[in-house]
């Protein structure tokens, strides 16, 4: 069997080396995606930063693990879903080689044996490959990190014999596991359907695709569902959940919507004979259009639904900030000062909240970060509070905990040290903060009980309330007359809270955005030149009966658009899934739906899958049609 697998590996190499090239990928992304999160565990901090910058490093350490973490998984998952779904296609083209291997003598076990092996070396070849590409995907990813600001420059990650271990056996994993049904499905054929196409070698829609599609659109139902009374936490799990189930149930099922996208093709191009082929083409193909978008499918769920999904969290955060305050106008300022805003014209109440550098320790560990120090009559008449909230008792030598800090459940009455510039305090936890959509301040502190010389250094927000009858446009020139320069509405400022709480997963997405197109480009480019590869028969018939060698070409490329609009459709309806539930866990939160839609990423998307199909399709159609039509006419592949 191992002979066998090595000659059909040399003979019929166009249709392994997507999934080589897959697996080779896969295992260089775990490879280094564990060196990083290794060396990021034992972080080297600088000497000579102030609390806060370290704070800041610390914090971006903990996002590029998890970026990594995110990663790994990820490779894992599309490297399997492509190899499987390039595998039982290539085995579906296969079907009459393995069926005179049947008529011959060959039983059902060892025609899974052989495709097992086929496997095995698909893994190893891969994996092979992939360590190398590790070392190169290690830099690439140390690289992009310290571009976006996750980690710092000079980070280095330290070589791991076991990290190579570890990933080439996943590699080889992920071969074995991704061939396995397929190997299955291919065993229970019967040799004699095989060579005809007839009974189930020519049923796109078997037993376990339904199965698989249903069971998985099921799961994806019940997320949506699950979602709507979820907390935010959770329904970001969903959407990610909904994105890679809903993904896998849709390219199972695609074979059941191609017919009709082809027929509603057929209508939107009605007359053009080239239009017409495609759409015989596609109604025909249904197995190899199947195979071609699934990837785009995978592609656009993933893309959409976590881009829109942390655009919809960030966006519901700015949402809830805006509602939490009781003003017009927010002053951001630094030093001393603020107090001149109480006393402009037209000024109704002044809420200044300074961040000061001091250091809280809670349960032997500081925190030096979100500390603010207010005044609490002047806050709760600008702010919103939560029910249960009450600042009455914060006077003296006293603290609220803020929403940073709920999950840390510090009970009221509490007595935190608090070092403020060398002198040590005693605060008793007077309230606490409910959680907040983001993260929030860490404490708050009576501004009275602070030394002027901390306050001074802080950066101060005013949050001001325009009196009544008073243009707040008007106050909001008075104040920037007054000297400062920064004043901006509450529906401003909101939003740019929000977009800073959204820098983050930004840079995260990035790294994911890229790895997912990166993964999407293969398989797309894969089954589209595989595909082509295969039809060099039917192009050569095609131009028997009439057709030039540009119209076989363009017919080639009207059906492969039309694959990829099947593609992006049904990758937008499991993201639209996604945001459904956000929406749903946001009006839950906030008490209206927020969603945010990322339009311009789908344009994107959609431009540059139709381009790469279209150009990859026309490229593998020019080569299929290079020999003499006469001469593949009469044979069969």
């Amino acid at each position: 069997m191992l002979r066998l697998s090595l000659s059909t590996f040399r003979d019929r190499w166009e249709l392994f080396i997507g999934a080589i090239l897959s697996v080779a990928v896969g295992v260089a992304l775990v490879q280094a995606s564990m060196l990083v999160l290794t060396a990021t565990g034992k972080p080297r901090i600088p000497p000579g930063l102030s609390r806060q910058d370290e704070d800041k490093m610390r914090e971006g350490f903990v996002g590029a693990a998890t970026v990594m973490g995110m990663t790994a998984f990820l490779a894992m998952f599309l490297a399997v879903f492509i190899v499987s779904s390039t595998f039982a296609y290539t085995v579906a083209q296969r079907r009459r080689e393995l069926a005179l291997l049947r008529m011959v003598g060959g039983s059902r076990q060892q025609l899974r044996v052989l495709l097992l092996s086929e496997s095995l070396l698909l893994g190893l070849i891969g994996a092979a490959l992939g360590v190398p590409l590790g070392v190169v995907a290690k830099y690439a990813q140390t690289w992009l990190l310290i571009e976006i600001g996750l980690l710092p420059n000079g980070f280095t990650a330290d070589w791991q014999p076991w990290a190579v271990v570890v990933a080439g056996v996943m590699g080889v994993g992920v071969a074995l596991a991704g061939v396995f049904a397929a190997s299955l499905r291919a065993a229970k054929i019967r040799p004699l359907e095989a060579l005809r196409e007839t009974g189930a070698a020519s049923t796109v829609m078997t037993e376990s695709r339904w199965l698989i599609g249903l069971a998985f659109a099921a799961c994806t139902v019940a997320m949506v569902v699950w979602a709507q009374g979820a907390d935010l936490i959770g329904a970001m799990m969903a959407a990610l959940g909904i994105s890679m189930f809903g993904a896998v149930a849709m390219s199972m099922l695609s074979p059941l919507v191609v017919p009709f996208m082809a027929w509603l093709f057929g209508i939107v191009l009605r007359g053009s004979p080239l239009a017409g082929l495609a759409q015989a083409n596609l109604r025909d193909g249904v197995r190899r259009s199947a195979a071609t978008a699934a990837p785009l499918i995978v592609l656009v769920s993933l893309l959409l639904g976590l881009t829109g999904t942390f655009a919809s969290l960030a966006a519901a955060g700015g949402e809830e900030a805006k509602r939490s305050v009781n003003a017009q106008l927010v002053v951001t300022s630094t030093g001393t000062g603020a107090d001149r805003i109480a006393k402009i014209d037209g000024v109704a109440v002044a809420s200044i909240q300074t961040t000061v550098d001091i250091v809280v320790t809670m349960a032997e560990k500081n925190v030096h970060s979100g500390i603010v120090a207010v005044d609490p009559n002047t806050y709760a008449r600008t702010h919103n509070l939560p029910p249960g909230v009450d600042l009455s008792g914060l006077t003296g030598n006293t603290i609220v905990t803020g929403p940073a800090r709920h999950a840390d459940r510090i009970p009221v009455g509490t007595v935190m040290a608090v070092d403020v510039a060398g002198q040590p305090l005693s605060l008793t936890v007077v309230s606490r903060m409910p959680e907040t959509l983001e993260t929030g301040d860490s404490f708050l502190i009576p501004r009275q009980t602070l030394p002027t010389a901390v306050l001074e250094k802080g950066t101060t927000e005013t949050v001001v309330q325009v009196a009544e009858g008073y243009d707040p446009a008007v106050v909001a020139r008075r104040i920037e007359d007054a000297g400062f320069d920064r004043v901006q509405t509450v529906s401003d400022w909101a939003t740019t809270r929000a977009e800073n709480a959204q820098d983050g997963n930004v840079k995260i997405l990035t790294v994911l955005m890229g790895l997912a197109g990166l993964y999407a480009l293969m398989a797309v480019i894969n089954s589209v030149v595989v595909a082509g590869a295969e039809r060099r028969r039917e192009f050569a018939v095609a131009r028997v009966t009439g057709l030039t060698r540009p119209q076989v070409v363009a017919a080639a490329v009207i059906e492969s658009v039309a694959v990829a609009i099947i593609g992006l459709a049904l990758g937008c309806l499991v993201a639209g899934a996604g945001l459904v539930g956000i929406g749903g866990a946001t009006n839950k939160a906030v008490g209206t739906a927020v969603v945010s839609v990322p339009w311009t990423l789908l344009a994107l998307v959609t431009l540059g899958s139709v381009f790469v199909v279209a150009l990859t399709s026309g490229i593998t159609a020019v080569m299929a049609t290079r020999e003499q039509p006469v001469s593949l006419a009469t044979i069969r592949e």
